[in-house]
């Protein structure tokens, strides 16, 4: 018989922890998990009606813009391409939900967060006017910000496709 710590009752040396049991934490623990998976699940249900809301809006504003002319207008075809952006990113956030739940991989969980970080700000950069700023100086910073931005997510999106391989 060998004079081990699992043969014996003894701690191995530097080892000071006390190890306390609270009665029908397990349990407790086990419910809250249950408990925030059916959370989790409403919030993908919000996501996917949010979604549908979306699409069936997009689709009005379509058929309306086509109906009074004004869907040849850039500014116009900017707010379709920003609605369909925005839906993407709710796809996004829905896969992310989704992932969570499942227990998916943390690198498919990244993964999600990082295009959906690269998505809303592409939708930035397309809806972006200078006009919208007090000053030229305003934009520029907000551009050269937006651009740190995506050149960060494409970074990190590219770190994570090699770390995959």
């Amino acid at each position: 018989m060998s004079d081990t710590a699992e043969d014996t009752d003894e701690r191995p040396p530097g080892s000071d922890e006390v190890s306390v049991s609270v009665p029908g934490a397990e349990q407790f623990a086990h419910y809250t998990e249950v408990f925030i998976n059916y959370v989790e699940l409403v919030a993908a249900a919000v996501f996917a009606a949010l979604f549908a809301i979306g699409v069936l809006d997009l689709i009005a504003q379509i058929v309306t813009a086509s109906l009074d002319g004004s869907i040849t207008d850039p500014l116009v075809v900017i707010s379709f391409i920003d609605t369909g952006l925005l839906l993407l990113i709710i796809v996004e956030v829905y896969q992310t939900v989704i992932a969570y739940t499942t227990r998916s991989e943390r690198q498919e969980i990244v993964r999600l967060v990082i295009f959906t970080g690269v998505i809303a700000m592409i939708r930035k950069v397309i809806i972006f006017r200078t006009g919208e700023y007090a000053s030229t100086t305003d934009a520029l910073l907000a551009a050269a910000a937006y651009t740190m931005i995506i050149f960060a997510l494409v970074t990190l999106l590219i770190v994570e496709w090699y770390r995959r391989e």
